[in-house]
């Protein structure tokens, strides 16, 4: 199986940008696992900008364009070279690509992209991706990851994207607000009745919410990839997506 996994700030950082260890080390120890099986893995990371702030010791994420491409420049250097040292760990490569939006509006330039993780792919490398925040501007940002990892799920036909985050998945009403929200396990039509489900945006070091989710599975389902939204408080749910035996998630279900 080819799946694209996204990983979210919230999961690789705690509240005031600094790496989240013990999470970090156990998911990377089950994405290592999982490609061992023989399952095609590539990462959509964000965390640039969040572990800037961690790493420079700001109060909060930058307001200003200069400040959060400045937090990136810091932020991502840390995030390879912790992707770097714990896949090592297990004995995997790891392959850096920053994109923007207009590495998927030119056609040379996507095709190049595809080209490249296909051979990473070959040479048993794990690519992961991240939007370029150090050069993009309004005019060539995606704007968050969600879009980032469906557009990727889509370029290189993946089978499934997995977007973890920091709930469990679609709710029939915002679970912080009403306690008798039930999860919605499976969805097989995104309508206007499922995007009013959608809430805010998501925490504060981060840039999605369930708007952006309910956007990336429309993108997958019409291009034949299914798409989960799942809790990285249990990084082991990646085994039971890829069994199909979770329970605790959501899974958008593409039209084949």
């Amino acid at each position: 199986m080819r799946v694209v996994i996204k990983i979210g700030t919230s999961t690789i950082a705690h509240a005031g940008g600094r790496l989240n260890i013990r999470r970090s080390e156990r998911l990377t120890e089950i994405i290592s696992d999982v490609a061992n099986a023989g399952n095609e893995v590539i990462i959509v990371s964000s965390g640039a900008i969040g572990m800037g702030v961690g790493k420079l010791g700001l109060p909060g994420r930058p307001a200003d364009i200069a400040g959060k491409q400045a937090a990136a420049a810091v932020g991502q250097c840390e995030l390879m070279y912790t992707y770097d040292r714990l896949f090592s760990k297990y004995s995997h490569t790891v392959a850096q690509i920053l994109l923007t939006a207009s590495d998927f509006r030119h056609e040379d330039r996507h095709e190049n992209f595809v080209n490249t993780v296909t051979r990473l792919i070959e040479l048993g490398a794990i690519p992961i991706i991240n939007e370029n925040d150090t050069v993009a501007t309004e005019e060539i940002k995606l704007g968050d990851n969600d879009t980032l990892s469906a557009k990727v799920a889509v370029s290189v036909k993946a089978d499934l994207l997995i977007l973890l985050s920091d709930i469990d998945g679609l709710y029939t009403a915002d679970p912080h607000k009403n306690p008798d929200a039930k999860l919605i396990s499976k969805v097989e039509k995104i309508d206007d009745g499922i995007y009013a489900l959608a809430g805010g945006s998501g925490s504060s070091l981060g840039t999605g919410g369930m708007k952006t989710k309910l956007d990336a599975a429309v993108l997958c389902m019409d291009n034949g990839c299914d798409m989960v939204i799942a809790n990285s408080r249990d990084p082991e749910i990646i085994y039971d997506i890829l069994d199909g035996s979770a329970e605790r998630c959501t899974r958008f279900i593409a039209g084949k």
